[in-house]
C-alpha cells in the first residue's frame, strides 16, 4: 500500500468530532515532526497551519481541510447509562436504536445503543463495560469491521468527511516539500467545521491565513448523479450558500485541464463549505472536493427523507483514484495556475478585438 493510502486509512478511522479533534491533531503533529523541513503553527483556536521552510518566491497557495466529523461527546455516565451530545448534522430517523462506540482516554472502546434522542442529546445504553468512560470522551457510529477498509478502488471508513481531505492535503504537501519551486504551498487544518465553519471563521478573525494567500478549500462532499464517485476530483465553483472566487476557480480548472488530469467541475450544492467563509471574509478562495457516498454515514438519504426507505447507517465511501487525482490536482494548481491560465476577461477581450468587425466596430 502506498504511503498516502496508509495515511488516508489511518486518519479516516480516528475518532473525532467538533471541538474534540485531539487524536487527529496528535497524528498530524507526529507526522510533521518526522519532516524537519516543515513548520507547524497552531493558532489560538487550535487550527494548524503547516508550511515548508525556506524562501518563497510566489504568493502562498494553501490547501484547507477540516479535522472534525459528526459524532458524540459524553456529558454524563451513570453505570451503563450515558448521556451524550451529538455534534454535526444527521437526520433524526438515523438515531433510532443506532449502534454507537465511545473511545476513552486510555483507548478503550465502549459499545452501546441509542435509546432516545431529543434536542441533540441522546441517551445510550452501554452493552459493554467501560470503567474509565467519562465526560468529554468521543463517540461515533459503530460499524462491523468487515465493512471497512479498501476493496478495489473504494475506501469505506467511519469518517471520510473531511479526514480524507486532511490526508490528501498532507500527501500533496509531502510531495511539494521535495520541490523547491513549490515552497509556497502549505496546508491549513481547521476545527469544528461541522458546527458552523467555526475553525475557518476563527482563522479569518485571528489572521491565521497568510497575506495574499490563494485558498483551495477541500471537502469530501455528497455525490450526486452528475458528480459520481470515480469520476475524478471536483473543482467546486460554489456550494449551497455562495459562489467562490471566479478567477481562481477558472485558473485552477485551466491548469488541471492543460495537465490532462481527470476531474469534474461542479457547483456541489449539497451543503456549505469553508470556502464560503473565506470568500465572505474577503479571501481569494475556491473549492475542491472528493465525491462521497453515504454522506455523514447516512445510507439512502433521499429515500429516508421521502419516507420510502428505512434509515440505515453505513461507512462513508470515496474512490482511491479520485483521492490520488485530488493530490495531483492541488500540486498542478499550485505550480501552474499563474503561468498557464489567463483571466477570463482577458480572453473575452482578445476574442472581441479579433471579431468586433461583425458588429461594425
Amino acid at each position: 500500500m502506498k504511503a498516502s493510502h496508509r495515511w488516508l486509512v489511518d486518519l479516516t478511522h480516528l475518532p473525532t468530532t467538533s471541538g474534540h479533534e485531539d487524536r487527529v491533531i496528535e497524528w498530524v503533529e507526529t507526522w510533521v515532526r518526522r519532516r524537519d523541513d516543515l513548520r507547524i503553527r497552531p493558532d489560538r483556536a487550535g487550527n494548524l497551519l503547516i508550511t515548508i521552510r525556506g524562501r518563497k518566491r510566489r504568493d502562498p497557495v494553501i490547501a484547507v481541510a477540516h479535522m472534525d466529523h459528526p459524532g458524540w461527546v459524553v456529558e454524563e455516565v451513570e453505570g451503563r447509562s450515558v448521556r451524550a451530545r451529538f455534534m454535526g448534522g444527521v437526520m433524526g430517523p438515523y438515531f433510532e436504536s443506532a449502534p454507537v462506540v465511545f473511545f476513552t482516554a486510555t483507548g478503550a472502546a465502549a459499545r452501546g445503543i441509542v435509546t432516545s434522542f431529543e434536542g441533540r442529546v441522546g441517551s445510550i445504553r452501554l452493552t459493554t463495560a467501560a470503567d474509565d468512560l467519562s465526560a468529554g470522551d468521543v463517540g461515533r457510529w459503530r460499524f462491523d469491521s468487515r465493512t471497512l477498509g479498501i476493496k478495489d478502488d473504494l475506501l469505506r471508513a467511519p469518517a471520510c468527511d473531511d479526514l480524507a481531505g486532511v490526508a490528501a492535503a498532507l500527501a500533496a504537501l509531502d510531495k511539494a516539500r521535495k520541490d523547491p519551486s513549490l515552497r509556497h504551498f502549505g496546508v491549513l487544518l481547521t476545527r469544528a467545521e461541522e458546527e458552523g465553519l467555526l475553525g475557518a471563521i476563527a482563522a479569518c478573525e485571528l489572521g491565521t491565513i497568510p497575506h495574499r494567500a490563494r485558498l483551495l478549500s477541500i471537502e469530501t462532499s455528497r455525490s450526486f448523479p452528475d458528480s459520481p464517485i470515480g469520476g475524478g476530483p471536483v473543482v467546486r465553483v460554489g456550494d449551497r450558500s455562495s459562489i467562490f472566487d471566479a478567477d481562481l476557480s477558472n485558473r485552477v480548472s485551466d491548469a488541471v485541464r492543460s495537465a490532462g488530469i481527470t476531474h469534474q467541475r461542479r457547483l456541489m450544492a449539497g451543503g456549505t463549505c469553508e470556502a464560503t467563509a473565506f470568500v465572505a471574509y474577503g479571501y481569494n478562495a475556491t473549492g475542491l472536493c472528493l465525491p462521497l457516498g453515504n454522506y455523514h454515514n447516512m445510507v439512502d438519504i433521499d429515500g429516508v427523507a421521502a419516507g420510502a426507505a428505512a434509515a440505515k447507517l453505513g461507512p462513508e465511501e470515496i474512490s482511491l483514484a479520485d483521492f490520488d487525482g485530488l493530490v495531483d490536482l492541488m500540486l498542478t494548481a499550485a505550480s501552474d495556475m499563474d503561468d498557464t491560465a489567463t483571466a477570463l476577461r482577458d480572453r473575452l477581450a482578445a476574442a472581441y478585438a479579433e471579431r468586433r468587425d461583425l458588429l461594425g466596430l
